[in-house]
């Protein structure tokens, strides 16, 4: 399927329709009031886009165009007689509002509201799936197993029954990020157990881009891995069935990857979906896949396809948005909205009231709130945990009259996927049987020992602001990995251990043992190490970059290196920070003085805001080889391995 095509039937894209429902005017409108509106953000960000969405500007058309196709309101205007016909219709909508024939109360209108009026609408949604096919890996939600494809699925079956019309959305981060039953295979057993359980529709989140672009359009499209090539011999991938959306996703000249909207008919009555990932991507994702690519302004973005999609019929919209919050403290009752912050609080205000609901993700916490928009009016918002733990349901109740949605009726609940509760739905459970002997071959090589757990920061890695045992046992396999190029330190971002090292066995490997397949779920990235010079005062500028308004990244570090640190914390954001007595082996790290060190090629780019890492010279760069390779030898060098200190960092109060 290409990316710039209709992806269903009675589905649109960017003007174009599948059912023909709409006119050829119509989707001339549609191309033209996308230029020039989402054009506006892309030149606002430095950008001079020349098409957007695949899709040259049309100029010409422009310049035939009659000044009565284009009104205002985003609808397309009448002419003539017609014209005259709608001043009366205003006329006489205005005379009985006067008479209070429009203003009866809400529930007047429930009563009121003759059958067949209104449409219900299921939407199941859930988000950051991140490749959670096996049952094994998901982890649990108040102590109670859940999660995993083949109980995401059968929950989604089981919520479906009975709902005449049911959409399944996602919001992003369904692939990467994964355990070694997926990653290892470039997760194409995630894209094929997501079409098993039926996805529709999902945004792009930050690890869509992982593998950059060109990767993501292979997921989307299908293909054999460009090195890996096929799996399966003579059967090539065969892609997604579901629709990813990168609305604001745009290249030098405008163009996004995969369509910025998708738009649904039910009945008369339509609804679309716009979908993007969060504006500060490029931060967090290595930065060679995507070169020539932007990310804009989440807010800006949806609020300037809110026209382009009224123009087209569809004034219920919902935004999947790889971008959350979170209750405090977190992760907070499943089905609350308890003291939230975080940035999805200042993009919902900034968001046009036309847009109905809004689809989290990207914080891997659960809520379900309701959030007045702009205009006072509430607006469901969802998240639903990760790894297919929760699914969000809304029903949705759109009015004939006014095609739009009726928030006063429309209702939103989070349903645990509890194991225990629930069958595996068989058609997961063949992806999981047609990946396994290729997973096992790989997944049971020992490639060493532990003597406890390793862990990350917090419950299941919920803390990336504290130093853990876990980021500082890549870090000193990644200094030892690369001594040959005369590294004496390593730095790890937390955001790239992925799970924690448990001493239990967990598939009968026997406790204390780690194989290939639990390394990759623990560092599954595939970065390549990169070793080069710094000064003591580049790497004092490192250290001081942890704090960062909206978080503080506590960087791994290997052994040898000392600091105390001082921190002022404002919620999850940091205002303030003091590094101080900063060592290596016992001696003072010298502001003038020169030093080596080793960090992976997604912070050595300048990735999660460490910009000064990305200041280096390229040229400077030694090849320290793979990380996984770095840890897995570094296991096997010294088994059994005990969880590193965590008192390398002096924290002051």
């Amino acid at each position: 399927m290409s990316a710039h095509a209709s992806v269903r039937s009675g589905v649109q894209w960017q003007g174009r329709t599948a059912d023909n429902a709409d006119s050829e005017r119509e989707n001339t409108f549609s191309r033209f009031q996308m230029a020039t509106t989402v054009f506006g953000i892309a030149r606002n960000r430095g950008i001079q886009p020349a098409s957007f969405g695949g899709h040259l500007l049309p100029w010409e058309e422009k310049k035939q165009m009659s000044v009565s196709t284009i009104n205002t309101g985003g609808h397309i205007a009448a002419a003539g007689k017609h014209r005259r016909t709608i001043a009366l219709l205003v006329a006489l909508v205005t005379a009985l509002a006067s008479l209070g024939a429009l203003a009866a109360p809400a529930d007047a209108a429930k009563k009121t509201d003759p059958p067949g009026q209104l449409v219900q609408i299921q939407l199941l949604a859930f988000n950051d799936y991140h490749g959670h096919v096996q049952s094994s890996t998901p982890g649990t939600v108040d102590g109670t197993p859940a999660g995993g494809g083949e109980y995401l699925s059968a929950m989604l079956k089981s919520l479906r029954a009975g709902n005449k019309y049911s959409l399944t959305v996602a919001a992003g981060d369904l692939i990467g990020g994964s355990p070694a039953f997926s990653g290892l295979f470039h997760d194409e057993p995630s894209v094929e157990s997501l079409n098993a359980m039926g996805l529709d529709v999902s945004s792009v989140g930050n690890h869509e881009f992982d593998e950059g672009v060109t990767e993501l359009l292979r997921m989307q499209d299908g293909g054999c891995h460009p090195v890996d090539g096929c799996y399966f011999p003579g059967i090539p991938f065969a892609g997604a069935n579901f629709q990813w959306l990168a609305a604001n996703t745009v290249d030098a000249d405008g163009k996004t990857p995969l369509p910025p909207y998708w738009i649904k008919k039910f009945e008369s009555v339509k609804i679309g979906f716009i979908g993007m990932t969060l504006e500060g991507t490029a931060n967090i994702v290595a930065a060679a896949g995507i070169q020539g690519w932007d990310f804009l302004d989440e807010a800006e973005t949806a609020n300037a396809l809110v026209p382009i999609l009224k123009a087209q019929g569809v004034d219920a919209i919902v935004v999947l948005l790889h971008e959350g919050g979170s209750q405090n403290p977190p992760p907070g009752v499943v089905n609350a909205c308890q003291n939230m912050s975080g940035p999805i609080l200042a993009i919902n205000d900034a968001l046009s009231p036309a847009i109905d609901v809004l689809v989290t993700g990207h914080t891997h916490l659960p809520y379900n709130c309701r959030i007045p928009d702009s205009a006072g009016n509430e607006r469901i918002v969802t998240s639903a945990y990760s790894y297919g733990r929760v699914v969000s349901e809304m029903d949705l109740v759109i009015d004939k009259r006014t095609n739009d949605i009726r928030r006063d009726l429309s209702v939103a609940t989070n349903h645990v996927v509890e194991q225990a509760a629930l069958t595996p739905d068989p058609a997961v459970t063949a992806v999981l049987d047609k990946w396994n002997p290729l997973f096992e071959a790989a997944d049971s090589i020992v490639v060493g020992n532990i003597t406890a757990d390793i862990n990350r920061g917090g419950f299941e890695g919920s803390l990336r602001s504290v130093e853990s045992p876990a980021g500082n046992l890549v870090a000193d396999a990644q200094a030892w990995a690369t001594s040959s190029n005369g590294a004496q330190m390593a730095f790890m971002n937390p955001g790239g251990v992925r799970s924690d090292l448990t001493y239990l066995s967990s598939t009968g490997e026997g406790d204390g043992v780690v194989t290939y397949g639990e390394a990759f779920t623990f560092q599954p990235f595939g970065n390549t190490l990169k070793t080069f010079p710094m000064t003591g005062a580049q790497i004092m500028s490192v250290l001081q970059q942890q704090c960062q308004p909206a978080r503080f990244l506590h960087l791994g570090v290997s052994d040898g290196v000392t600091y105390d640190l001082s921190k002022t914390m404002v919620g999850s954001a940091c205002t303030g920070v003091t590094i101080s007595n900063l060592k290596l082996n016992g001696a003072p790290i010298l502001p003038g003085s020169t030093y080596i060190v080793t960090v992976n090629s997604f912070l050595a780019d300048g990735g999660d805001g460490f910009s000064t890492f990305g200041t280096i010279n390229p040229a400077l760069r030694l090849e320290g080889g793979v990380d996984l390779e770095a840890l897995a030898n570094y296991l096997a060098a010294f088994s059994p391995v005990a969880p590193p200190s965590i008192d390398r960092v002096n924290e002051l109060p």
